[in-house]
């Protein structure tokens, strides 16, 4: 089957002026249907631009169709589309000494046409045998009819939109016709059939709203976050890639979860964002099967083979809390938890890039009181070396005889809650709380381990004792005493004798204090902004 694609591109435009070669998110608006025309039927096409304007003529030849000089006298606005078509399609069959089976007619003005449409619309040309089929959208109605002096109703009786009869409107997308019904006053056969289009595809460029419509969708990008969330390395990638996703807004944002972190999934289900988990064996073939332009990581360490990988079919790579060789390859590397031992020019580290829930952005500072009521034991979503029930048994009978409250919030991933509700039955122990900012603040001392919970602690100002849960929280510098924690290191490794003079320590109200304005010293507020304005400022590279 021979088929010829015309681009109709007259250049002399009034709505918007010059529209056919205007910027549109960075190229021509011409180049778009072009673009599309190269992709239908494979590429086995003719394409040819027919226009009056010598510059659109020669863009049109770099973007790479051929070109038809427009006779001036069916150029201006008064002339419709029939004529320019047909005669297009007499003048490309004698260049080109061909006979062709079926003409495609596609508008520049359709910039977000997808050329699966119109290859889905040519199959229902020729296997339904249809004469032909044009773009259209529903756009089912009750309307009416302006007459000279007043509007009357186009229907007998009000009906809900779903009793009405069904309405398609043409767009400027296309219209594929078989060449035996291409005349000079019409391209259209008895046989005609629509092609339902989606609102997105169906803008067609008329005026300048629609022009920023178009600019929208086309500089809008898919962006992946991969990430994992599990009882080995509990939640807090998942708050730290919502607490971003939540950030933006003109791109599309999918999220992916490795085999292992059901946990994760169920939370960003939860958030109702589209997320996917792990199916395939590689990784990267999962990632290449969504299709996105951005990748961004919250999975600890990469590989370079990874990033790598992802680098030969993604734009750009933004990695977190990555200290692997895969950092190096990455377009954009946030590591607020880690210091860095280099210097490299894309790699931002350091507490002024943490990522603030908005819950504790938004919290008011806590007011040191003279005496402790109330202590907080929060070892994260998962607690693996059950620091919560070693807590509860070193000071559970002093808190009890002083009548200090204890509250105890374990996470999704914490499996001892039974076993601690029997050891502990005076105190109230409750999982997976939501509004953790204001348990933070309620409280006068917390245990806590030392991942991404120090941070919020921190930015609200409650004195905290620390026990990391193994070796890679050792290197978590920011709880440290510079920043007003008491921490003890692997508390694995430390004695009860320890743990308990860090307690009775943490009773003075001077020390309290002390430890209370180191924190709010930290400059923890303003690290979401530079972090979503780094993002940002990454993407905009690409836009």
């Amino acid at each position: 089957m021979n088929i010829l694609i015309i681009i109709p591109a007259r250049g002399g435009s009034k709505g918007i002026p010059r529209k056919n070669i205007r910027s549109l998110a960075g190229k021509p608006l011409l180049y778009y249907s072009i673009r599309n025309a190269k992709k239908i039927n494979d590429g086995e096409v003719d394409i040819y631009v027919s226009s009056e304007d010598t510059e659109i003529l020669t863009l049109a030849k770099k973007f790479g169709a051929k070109t038809i000089q427009r006779a001036v006298n069916i150029a201006d606005d008064k002339t419709t589309l029939d004529p320019v078509i047909y005669n297009s399609y007499l003048e490309a069959s004698e260049i080109e000494q061909k006979h062709y089976d079926t003409v495609i007619t596609m508008q520049p003005t359709s910039p977000l046409l997808q050329p699966k449409s119109i290859n889905d619309a040519l199959k229902l040309l020729t296997d339904k045998n249809y004469d032909t089929v044009i773009s259209g959208i529903y756009d089912t109605h009750l309307t009416w009819i302006k007459g000279v002096k007043e509007f009357t109703p186009n229907y007998e009786k009000r009906l809900n939109r779903q009793e009405l009869p069904q309405i398609y409107k043409e767009t400027g997308g296309f219209v594929i016709t078989k060449s035996a019904f291409m005349t000079l006053d019409s391209r259209f056969g008895p046989n005609t059939q629509i092609y339902p289009l989606t609102k997105k595809e169906a803008v067609d460029i008329d005026d300048f709203e629609d022009w920023n419509i178009c600019e929208y969708y086309l500089n809008r990008k898919r962006i992946l976050f991969v990430i994992c969330g599990n009882s080995s390395v509990g939640m807090g990638h998942v708050y730290n890639s919502l607490s971003i996703a939540n950030e933006i807004l003109n791109h599309q944002v999918n999220f992916l979860t490795d085999k292992k972190s059901s946990l994760a999934y169920d939370k960003i289900k939860e958030n109702n964002y589209n997320v996917y988990i792990q199916k395939e064996e590689n990784l990267l073939q999962e990632i290449k099967n969504i299709n996105p332009d951005i990748v961004i990581n919250d999975i600890l360490d990469t590989s370079s083979t990874y990033i790598k990988g992802l680098k030969e079919f993604v734009d750009i790579v933004i990695n977190f809390e990555d200290l692997g060789e895969g950092s190096e390859f990455a377009d954009l590397v946030v590591n607020a938890m880690y210091p860095e031992g280099k210097i490299n020019i894309d790699h931002f580290y350091g507490s002024k890039y943490f990522i603030l829930r908005d819950e504790f952005l938004y919290s008011k500072e806590k007011i040191i009181l003279p005496e402790i009521e109330t202590i907080l034991i929060s070892f994260g979503g998962v607690d693996p070396n059950n620091y919560t029930e070693r807590i509860l048994g070193l000071i559970s009978n002093y808190c009890k005889k002083n009548n200090i409250t204890i509250n105890v919030i374990t996470g999704l991933g914490y499996e001892h809650d039974n076993e601690l509700g029997k050891k502990f039955p005076d105190i109230e122990i409750r999982k997976n709380v939501l509004n953790m900012s204001d348990e933070i603040y309620q409280a006068d001392l917390i245990f806590t381990s030392a991942g991404r919970t120090t941070f919020e602690i921190a930015a609200i100002g409650v004195p905290a004792i620390v026990l990391c849960q193994n070796e890679r929280e050792t290197t978590h510098f920011f709880a440290s005493e510079k920043n007003g924690f008491f921490n003890l290191g692997l508390g694995y490794e430390i004695s009860d004798e320890r743990i308990h003079k860090a307690f009775t320590g943490a009773m003075s109200l001077n020390v309290r204090k002390f430890m209370h304005e180191r924190m709010l010293d930290t400059d923890l507020k303003n690290g979401k902004k530079r972090v979503i304005d780094l993002i940002k400022k990454t993407i905009n590279n690409l836009v």
